[in-house]
């Protein structure tokens, strides 16, 4: 008996054994990139005036700038989520859309409302949620939308055999209809993106509404995920519809992803703040650049450059971010840059804009998740009028947020260096 205890404790062990480490191979994979990481400082060749900056960001990265676009900003839910709603109500023959975030909630039911019903009108209606940004939707609502012909689909569901694929996550935030009107930004589905960022509870955010040439590039941004997730490849005319110059700005809708070019989107903001030559303007709701950015951003200052940044305060929805950023900002507020925190309300625009014509807008945010483990999409404009436009807004921002001094960074407490060194820890992962 005791042999067949002494025998049982054995297998009991090695199985544990196993377990354990099966376990801990499973968390390695999840927490650790596919692809080596983009090490060395680029050298600058050229400003982004000069037109092999656009000629190399479109060949060396892709796709190539298109010319003929208009695009318009919308400020906060009471401009974004009526303009949304509006084209996908006229919807005529195709819906595509992409989210991380959609929670339930007035706003959530009134987009599963719209969207369904435009499919039992007849419109094909496909609709691609991220598993982990969605998780706190209302079944209900995708209930409805399927019972009325959408085709709803969720990006990585978690399966024992691919945990590491819960790491990686779409972060793109997509509307196409007809083929012929996009939509891409910051804003996600949810409570907190309505209203007009009047007060803690309603949230600060920028969206775009883009027509032109470069909707057939958004559309194939969308696609490439579809196909990822379905098998499907959605095409023809209703998709990609025939596009006219409407518009003066050239544009250019860039993806990445960590299946496919997962440093393809660090590269293209290195390649434009290197080839910045007079200012960087920089709305970063989630700011934790690494090594290698820092001294993209340094260097830029040296070259005379002027650099400001505003970033969340005090209302942030991840206080583990706002440390992990703040432990990065020395040498940046040594060099001269203006970091400010914007006061009213949770700050969550991704803007970059550079040398009064070159503007980035879309679901990035300046950090490791979405340089390497989430699938991102941003537009690039080259537009004088349309960045200024931006830089106003901007400036309007930082008119509301509050300036950190490079003395009172060197002067905060303890206390709060030694949490921001905890947060620093899985800066990887933020």
């Amino acid at each position: 008996m005791r042999e067949f205890i002494s025998r049982y404790r054995i297998l009991f062990a090695v199985f544990g054994t196993a377990v354990v480490t099966l376990l801990a191979v499973l968390a390695v994979m999840n927490f650790s990139g596919a692809e080596p990481h983009i090490e060395k400082r680029l050298e600058r060749l050229y400003a982004v005036e000069d037109p092999r900056f656009r000629q190399e960001l479109g060949v060396l990265l892709g796709p190539p700038f298109v010319d003929g676009n208009r695009v318009r900003v919308l400020r906060n839910g009471d401009e974004i989520f009526p303009a949304m709603l509006a084209a996908i109500r006229g919807a005529q023959k195709t819906i595509t859309f992409e989210s991380y975030i959609y929670w339930s909630g007035d706003i959530g039911r009134e987009f599963g409302e719209a969207l369904a019903e435009r499919a039992r009108a007849g419109v094909r209606t496909h609709v691609l949620l991220d598993w982990i940004g969605s998780s706190k939707m209302d079944e209900e609502i995708i209930k409805a939308m399927e019972t009325a012909g959408v085709e709803v689909h969720k990006f990585h569901p978690p399966h024992w055999y691919h945990l590491q694929r819960m790491n990686n996550r779409t972060h793109r935030k997509l509307l196409v209809v007809d083929g012929k009107r996009a939509f891409t930004g910051g804003v996600g589905i949810a409570p907190e993106w309505t209203g007009n960022a009047e007060s803690p509870e309603r949230w600060r955010d920028t969206h775009f509404q883009v027509e032109g040439p470069v909707v057939a590039q958004i559309q194939a941004v969308f696609l490439d995920n579809w196909i990822k997730v379905t098998g499907q490849v959605l095409h023809g005319e209703p998709y990609f519809a025939e596009l006219e110059d409407v518009g003066q700005s050239a544009a250019q809708m860039f993806s990445s992803s960590p299946t496919g070019g997962a440093e393809s989107m660090q590269l293209m903001y290195l390649l434009s703040i290197t080839s910045a030559a007079r200012t960087i303007d920089l709305s970063a709701s989630y700011f934790v650049p690494d090594e290698l950015m820092l001294r993209a951003l340094v260097e830029a200052m040296k070259r005379g450059v002027r650099l400001r940044i505003v970033v969340p305060g005090e209302h942030i929805d991840a206080e583990t971010v706002r440390l992990a950023s703040r432990a990065q900002w020395g040498p940046l507020l040594e060099a001269g840059a203006v970091i400010a925190e914007y006061g009213p309300t949770m700050y969550h625009c991704k803007v970059l804009i550079i040398d009064d014509l070159l503007v980035s807008v879309g679901s990035t945010n300046f950090d490791n998740r979405s340089f390497r483990l989430n699938d991102e999409a941003t537009l690039n404009i080259l537009d004088v009028r349309f960045a200024k436009e931006q830089t106003a807004i901007f400036e309007a921002d930082l008119a509301r947020s509050r300036p950190i001094s490079h003395q009172e960074w060197l002067n905060r407490p303890l206390q709060e260096r030694l949490a921001e060194k905890v947060a620093s820890l899985i800066d990887s992962q933020l």
